[in-house]
């Protein structure tokens, strides 16, 4: 048979379930996006930018089973998606990037968007192709998506000339596509053991989950009340562990955790790491005290012993990994007691809301009383997600996450502008759920064209801006060494005219005595499919721990040199 590039690669894109694809069309790919345009079962979505296209497909892969997939031009279109492309490769989320390509028959030099993209792409994904023939379209499609979500997940890149898309050619066959089953690499059952003997003996055993780990939600929580042992996440693994749960402990457990954290971990004798890199956030800036009985699973081989070392390390699915050693822990009868720890847990979970709110916001918002009347207001099952900034561990200490998934932000990758373009998608492949996005007024002023796409496919969710006129999470790090702000107050913003302007609702909240009003009042409205902006008159005098932690953290690091250089420059500066 004989058939178009184009054709083929809506065949198997169908063939993999993909639903929504993300980009704007240019003379490289309109042939790709005629033959979306006839799908019943893919919806090509026009966005403003193709770096926000890029956040929207990734948060289809954080929200959903599905892959979120790009369509975009060669070249300028390729530079503008590589932020979310980055973000997705270091935070370890799948993604398939379809690029259009110059032609590969021409005899002419210095075509249009003439360049070498895999080159400009190699460091940001697992894997790029390019066509070069008919025959190996399908094929190459199916190969990428297994790259993409195997091992440790991320992008592919593939390029089809547009020479393929315009001409037919020769196709053998047209595959169906069969996921290949997950097994484990090597003969774990040894290791399983050991692992298993050290929690047993442990006498304050504990958990640190990360995104990994968010599949294997049921596991981990069956080994948990087996050990009865506190759990502790990462920011990307929040939704890993229930916060519902009375051994759920908050984000981090170091000095830049939360009280409850930092206390339940302070005499760890034998840490449990699943599907974390123990990376810099995660570690509040590789603050944490690790024990030496540590047993870290990762699915990448190459996070082990990269920052602490492993007593036991395993490598392979979390699922598989956690079934067996679910079996292991269970021929043991354990008899440790974890009521005190329960409580301890809860006494510290209170105490710390209360210093909350407590504090006097004066004429703004408080974010704890904020967070508690969100959490109030919608369903346990609604996805909150963040952007980069203070505004993301204000909500990582303060604003609970019951479900899988149900929570991400950018992370390793740390793109502001992040947030908006990952609401739509997350609303889109989640049309029946709540979808709320928190977000720093610096990072909204990055990806805010996108409300013009939010109006036009009536997304109704609740786009909540934490407006304080700063860049607060570096103009918070730029106070205390530097007593000034250098480039991190933003300009005087007119956010309800951009809002209107976009056809978004536009509410403003002032003080605390409006929250649950104003909150109850954009859930209304996105219930009618209409996109709502919250600005929120936000108070960030207090600090997150987090913020504090990592302060305190990279100080005692640095060379006596430079820490009293610092600290001369900051007392200087304040007489």
């Amino acid at each position: 048979m004989k058939k178009t590039a184009a054709w083929l690669v809506r065949y198997a894109l169908e063939q993999l379930g993909v639903t929504y694809t993300f980009g704007i069309p240019g003379v490289h790919n309109t042939e790709i996006y005629d033959e979306l345009d006839k799908s019943e079962l893919i919806e090509p979505v026009l966005v403003t930018h193709e770096g926000y296209g890029a956040f929207m497909a990734d948060a289809i892969s954080r929200s959903s089973d599905s892959i979120g997939t790009l369509v975009i031009v060669p070249a300028a279109g390729a530079t503008h998606a590589a932020s979310g492309i980055g973000e997705a490769f270091l935070d370890g989320i799948p993604m398939l990037v379809i690029s259009g390509g110059v032609r590969t028959d021409s005899d002419f030099s210095y075509q249009l968007h003439d360049m070498d993209q895999h080159k400009m792409l190699d460091p940001i994904t697992k894997a790029s192709f390019k066509i070069t023939s008919h025959d190996e379209v399908v094929s190459t499609i199916f190969e990428a998506y297994n790259i993409a979500t195997s091992g440790e997940p991320g992008p592919v890149f593939i390029e089809v000339p547009i020479n393929f898309q315009l001409d037919k050619g020769e196709v053998t066959n047209l595959p169906v596509y069969q996921k290949p089953a997950v097994q484990l690499k090597t003969d774990i059952s040894g290791q399983i053991e050991q692992a298993a003997q050290l929690l047993i003996k442990a006498k304050n055993p504990g958990l640190f989950i990360g995104w990994g780990a968010v599949a294997a939600n049921e596991l981990v929580t069956e080994i948990v009340e087996l050990i009865n042992a506190p759990v502790a996440t990462t920011l990307q693994g929040l939704s890993a562990f229930s916060a519902k749960h009375p051994l759920h402990t908050g984000m981090g457990f170091g000095s830049a955790a939360v009280p409850a954290a930092t206390n339940a971990f302070k005499n760890c004798d034998c840490l449990l790491a699943i599907g974390t890199r123990f990376a810099e956030i995660g570690t509040g800036s590789f603050g944490v005290t690790v024990p030496e009985n540590l047993i870290h699973i990762d699915i990448n081989p190459k996070v082990f012993n990269a920052n602490y070392p492993a007593k036991i390390a395993i490598e392979g699915d979390a699922q598989l990994v956690l079934t067996e050693l679910l079996i292991a822990l269970k021929k043991v009868k354990l008899s440790r007691n974890n009521s005190d720890i329960q409580a301890r847990i809860k006494q510290d979970k209170q105490a710390y809301i209360d210093e909350w709110l407590q504090h006097d916001s004066k004429d703004s918002v408080n974010p704890a009383l904020f967070f508690q009347q969100l959490r109030s207001a919608i369903d346990d099952d609604a996805f909150v997600l963040t952007d980069d900034g203070n505004h993301t561990f204000l909500t990582a200490e303060l604003m609970p996450c019951y479900q899988p998934k149900h929570f991400f932000s950018p992370t390793d990758f740390n793109c502001m502008g992040y947030a908006i373009p990952a609401v739509i998608g997350t609303k889109l492949i989640n049309p029946t759920k709540q979808v709320i996005g928190i977000i720093g007024d610096g990072a909204f002023l990055m990806s805010q064209t996108e409300l013009f796409t939010a109006s036009d496919r009536n997304i109704g969710a609740v786009f909540v801006i934490f407006n304080d006129g700063e860049l607060a999470q570096i103009s918070q790090a730029q106070q205390t060494p530097y007593n000034k702000k250098t480039c991190t107050v933003l300009p005087n913003t007119r956010f309800k005219a951009l809002s209107e302007a976009s056809g978004c609702h536009y509410i403003r909240l002032e003080t605390n005595d409006k929250i649950f009003e104003k909150i109850t009042q954009a859930l209304a409205l996105t219930a009618q499919n209409i996109p709502v902006v919250l600005d929120v008159n936000i108070d960030y005098s207090k600090r997150s721990r987090f913020t504090k932690g990592i302060i305190k953290t990279n100080l005692q690091r640095m060379n006596l040199p430079t820490k009293v250089r610092m600290i001369s420059r900051a007392l200087w500066r304040r007489v």
